[in-house]
């Protein structure tokens, strides 16, 4: 296996937490009171216990980088996820920025934002 490295989430409730996920094609790797585990392909994510989250006042962040980065904000809209500027969770879609990227936003129930960044294509770099 090679090397990795995993973001640590806060989530206020695992139960609603695996269910936002669930929807999105995560599913339930392992859970305890104090950890759990969701995967989706090669993507991991890790969540620890935070019940006095403000998701107003959340700083936490990832970046997921995606094969296909448009097929997963797909599957975030037919999940019934907004696009908008305001709420949680919400969505940002993805725009082709100057680096030759596609990125987008996902922001949860939590307030953490995952950034959505399409894998660069071989001839770009």
């Amino acid at each position: 296996m090679p090397d990795t490295a995993t973001p640590n989430l806060p989530s206020r409730d695992f139960a609603p937490t695996f269910a936002f996920y669930d929807r999105l094609g995560f599913s339930e790797a392992y859970r305890d009171e104090g950890w759990m585990v969701l995967t989706r392909g090669d993507v991991m994510l890790e969540f620890f216990p935070f019940p006095d989250l403000d998701p107003t006042e959340s700083s936490f962040g990832c970046c997921l980088r995606l094969d296909d980065v448009d097929d997963f904000y797909r599957v975030c809209l037919d999940a019934g996820l907004p696009e908008s500027t305001r709420g949680f969770p919400r969505l940002h879609p993805p725009r082709q920025e100057e680096s030759g990227l596609r990125i987008g936003a996902l922001i949860d129930p939590e307030g953490t934002l995952l950034r959505l960044i399409g894998n660069p294509q071989p001839e770009l770099f």
